[in-house]
């Protein structure tokens, strides 16, 4: 398995949010509501500026009904 580097795996984890996200028919803000987040921590997240929780990824994968290891499927 390719080592990514911190910025590497934020960027890459962010895309592979995203492309989970759409799969799954949810707008960024949809997504937030659902989370009680900000809009603009669920863009930060998947451009890879900002490094999540854990928490917040499980929370993540519950509400788009997914493995929380699909998250982290990056390669």
């Amino acid at each position: 398995m390719e080592y990514l580097d911190d910025k590497a795996f934020l960027i890459a984890f962010g895309k592979n949010l995203r492309k989970l996200r759409k799969e799954k028919g949810y707008t960024q803000e949809e997504l937030a509501n659902e989370l009680d987040i900000e809009i603009s921590q669920i863009s930060r997240i998947e451009r890879g500026i900002i490094n999540t929780s854990i928490v917040n990824a499980n929370s993540i994968a519950s509400v788009l009904k997914i493995k929380i290891t699909e998250l982290f499927d990056l390669l």
